[in-house]
């Protein structure tokens, strides 16, 4: 089987936030594919501190990672071992690449098991006041400042032209510069949502307000995991 456990979106979020059974599933296999080995680390000692490390077999699975470079991990699976799938962050398969293995998993007839758990994405969303029956989650921007520009101008009219809210992300250390960009090509009175730290009780920051009125207020979001919003 194939356990995809969620991770927790604050390292200061408080244990009891979470449902026992990650802790239980956690402690049912020692292999697991991880995007990061210290992250995966540091995730599975937060839920099941009595778990020995020294046991633990991580397998790399990044958005680098082919098919053909987990054989050793799929001939384990095929052979009844059980593995766990660990996000970076909230929820396994949502802007991280597990979704590589679950397809693998579903072509050669081997059970999937979600595990409920936090996601930054659908919290943000819930959390901005806009449409939460119809969105569409763009993942990252590009980086190319011309192509940033026009994706940029093309979410405004998709909010504008169909009322769907747009749901996207920027590595945390170009969160202040996405902000920037943000501010010179949208409309002043587009409305934006700005999600920071989700689920840290210290310094979490949701807020929504019109373009022209963070210009009055930039919050400093450098190295500071954010979601953006935009929406009516």
């Amino acid at each position: 089987m194939l356990f995809l456990i969620p991770a927790y979106l604050s390292e200061n979020s408080p244990m009891e936030q979470f449902a026992p059974i990650i802790k239980e599933y956690i402690l049912k296999t020692d292999y697991f594919f991880v995007e990061n080995e210290k992250t995966a680390r540091k995730v599975i000692k937060f839920f099941a501190p009595e778990k020995k490390q020294s046991d633990l077999k991580l397998f790399l699975l990044d958005k680098y990672s082919e098919t053909s470079d987990l054989q050793e991990s799929q001939t384990l699976m095929k052979n009844d071992q059980d593995f766990g799938l660990l996000s970076e962050a909230g929820l396994p398969c949502i802007a991280d690449p597990g979704n590589l293995m679950v397809k693998w998993c579903h072509e050669n007839n081997i059970k999937v098991i979600p595990i409920n758990g936090p996601s930054s994405i659908i919290l943000a969303l819930i959390s901005s006041g806009f449409n939460g029956q119809e969105f569409t989650f763009n993942g990252y921007l590009p980086i190319d400042k011309s192509e940033k520009k026009s994706k940029i101008q093309w979410l405004e009219n998709q909010v504008q032209k169909t009322g769907y809210s747009q749901i996207f992300m920027e590595t945390p250390y170009r969160n202040n510069q996405l902000l920037e960009d943000l501010i010179k090509f949208l409309n002043p009175n587009t409305k934006l949502c700005i999600a920071a730290n989700i689920n840290d009780p210290q310094t979490e920051f949701i807020k929504t307000l019109s373009m022209k009125d963070w210009q009055k207020n930039k919050p400093e979001l450098h190295k500071i995991p954010a979601v953006f919003v935009l929406g009516k």
